[in-house]
């Protein structure tokens, strides 16, 4: 910091960063700036970028050397080989010669760099920082950079910058920052005081403070007790500035209006003619006056009646009013009530819907199943008649063994027929026990029967797995299966039950988040009174393609290959009656859990089937 006084007496602190930025600039290469005195000398901040055309070096040149003013002449071995200059960052090579480090830079940054002394390759890896010779050269001896305007003192060049930060004799910008001259730091005080344009002044006026280029301005525009002259030259031929508009007013020479403009009176003329014409017109601006009274209390009249008029009126429409406020009231609470109806039936609507269609469906597929036994079983009645014929013809002797041969062919085709019939039945029916069975609540409980012969087909490898029919996290939800390995799987083939989960493709997948995400809770049910049920619970790997929407029909299988041992499973009470039974469930279930069954249409299911196969049986027993 810096200090200089100006015309009122005031010390003004000029800090080095707005006394030199010239200087400023080049000692802080990194964006803080640390003293000299408080750092060693191996940690200089490093300027990479050249300087600008014309810019002097600062204290830590852009490039090359030191150029400064030594005082004893520096010996060889500070010089850097290249610029000829005292070392700046010396950087020492692997042949043993010291350059600049923004010499070096150059150097290497050529093609095939080789060292200017004795031509040897450089590498940069191989290149280090003389710090010994950095302190060497930092410790010395030098003059002031400002010698030429008359410094006198040595330092070292470490010093220079602490020094520069004091020196009388060092050329600084004026410390206001809008003069551009240049001077040395101790003419500032009498730069402030005398010769800066843009010093502090003050209006003799007003006594504002304000900088001395704006002062005339001030005068001519904004003071307000610069003295003017009256715009209508009158006698006041001066006057301050903040009294001119009162001075308007009251001015002798100044255009005026009459008073009674607003009754109708037009009269226009100077300040000091307007009381002759109040005086000489005073009867005319009376009768103006009455004329204009006259009308105002015709107009009151004719309100005040129109104000009696919408009196009577309003008791009406103030009792009609609450009518229909009370009337819109009600309709709205209508109209809330039906709205809620409204979406409820909507509901009811799309559930039914639903329903129908299903029902249409298997309704189509047993009309068909109808047609198709109504016609066998006319077949039937035509091949009974056409036997019957034949055994009358073959006790009379009139048979051939043509027209057997013919009806045994027959009978077997219908055999076949009967057989595919039967096939397709007990298709249906399984398709009617699984949508009986179906769960819609994202719960299965699944009953294995037979386990000792299924135990041992899955031990032959007859049939290795068993799969659950499908259940579902809701109506519109995910469908889902089980699938249980009773001799084991993988890690626990021949030792455990095998116990998996899987995720089924769905008619409504388009509509589910992916991947599925719920967890699922997988459990061996207890028979016995402990109900000391085993499970297990997991929640999916969103990153598994196991819990992704499925492509094919089911995706892979997840679970617990290690579920639960064989030894513990059949010495336990988990097996009744050669039948165990697992649950699977899921949490939370989906959107849409009412269950889709409908007793009613699973009734009238049973009861056709009943009457197909009562049907069939009949047919085969008379065949």
């Amino acid at each position: 910091m810096s200090s200089g006084r100006i015309s009122d007496g005031r010390e003004v602190q000029i800090p080095l960063q707005q006394v030199a930025p010239s200087l400023v600039s080049p000692l802080s290469c990194s964006p803080t700036f640390t003293p000299p005195s408080f750092r060693t000398a191996s940690h200089w901040p490093l300027c990479e970028l050249p300087p600008p055309q014309g810019v002097p070096a600062g204290f830590l040149p852009l490039l090359g050397g030191f150029r400064d003013h030594f005082v004893e002449t520096p010996e060889a071995k500070y010089r850097c080989l290249d610029c000829g200059l005292v070392l700046c960052h010396p950087r020492q090579t692997e042949c043993g010669h010291r350059f600049c480090q923004s010499c070096i830079n150059k150097i290497l940054s050529g093609p095939n760099p080789t060292c200017p002394t004795d031509k040897e390759p450089l590498f940069k890896d191989k290149i280090f920082k003389d710090v010994c010779c950095h302190r060497e050269i930092m410790a010395l001896k030098v003059f002031c950079r400002s010698e030429a305007n008359g410094c006198q003192e040595q330092m070292s060049l470490q010093q220079i910058p602490d020094h520069l930060n004091v020196c009388p004799f060092y050329e600084v910008p004026c410390p206001l920052g809008k003069c551009k001259e240049r001077m040395m730091r101790k003419e500032i005080p009498d730069h402030l005081t005398w010769k800066c344009k843009h010093r502090e002044t003050s209006c003799e006026f007003c006594m504002a403070k304000m900088p001395l280029t704006e002062l005339q301005k001030h005068k001519e525009t904004v003071c307000p007790a610069f003295p003017v002259s009256c715009p209508n030259h009158c006698t006041f031929s001066s006057l301050p500035r903040s009294e001119l508009s009162s001075h308007q007013h009251d001015c002798p020479k100044a255009q005026v209006s009459c008073v009674f403009q607003r009754y109708g009176c037009t009269f226009k003329a100077l300040n000091q003619d307007m009381r002759q014409h109040d005086s000489t017109f005073a009867a005319e601006h009376l009768r103006m006056m009455v004329t204009r009274n006259c009308l105002l209390e015709n107009k009151v009249e004719d309100v005040k009646e129109e104000l009696v008029e919408r009196y009577k009126v309003l008791p009406a429409l103030s009792s009609r009013l609450s009518e229909l406020e009370n009337q819109n009231n009600e309709l709205r609470d209508k109209n809330r009530q039906t709205e809620q109806k409204l979406v409820t039936m909507q509901k009811l609507m799309s559930s039914h819907s639903e329903k129908l269609l299903e029902l249409e469906l298997e309704l189509r597929s047993l009309r068909a199943l109808r047609d198709e036994v109504e016609s066998l079983r006319g077949a039937l009645d035509g091949v009974r008649t056409r036997l019957g014929t034949l055994e009358q013809g073959g006790r009379c002797g009139t048979g051939s063994t043509h027209t057997l041969a013919t009806l045994e062919t027959q009978v077997g085709r219908h055999d076949n027929m009967l057989s595919v019939h039967e096939i397709r039945l007990a298709d249906m029916d399984l398709r009617f026990q699984v949508l009986e069975t179906a769960s819609y609540n994202g719960t299965l409980i699944w009953k294995i029967r037979d386990y000792k012969r299924r135990k041992q087909e899955a031990v032959a490898g007859k049939t290795l797995s068993l799969y659950s029919q499908p259940f579902y996290t809701g109506y519109f939800g995910y469908k889902m299966c089980a699938r249980v390995y009773l001799n084991g799987d993988g890690m626990g083939k021949g030792s455990h039950l095998s116990l998996f989960f899987v995720v089924m493709r769905g008619e409504y997948d388009a509509l589910l988040p992916w991947p599925f995400k719920q967890k699922v809770t997988l459990m061996l049910m207890d028979q016995g009174p402990s109900r000391k049920h085993l499970g297990d619970a997991f929640k999916p790997d969103p990153n598994s393609s196991s819990f992704r929407r499925p492509a094919a029909e089911m995706n892979i299988a997840s679970g617990c290959p290690l579920f639960v041992s064989q030894n513990l499973l059949e010495t336990g009470s988990y097996i009744k009656d050669d039948t165990i039974f697992i649950k699977v469930g899921v949490r939370p279930p989906g959107p849409g859990s009412e269950p889709l069954r409908d007793i009613s249409i699973l009734s009238l299911n049973k009861r056709i089937w009943f009457l197909f196969s009562l049907s069939s049986a009949l047919v085969l027993a008379q065949h």
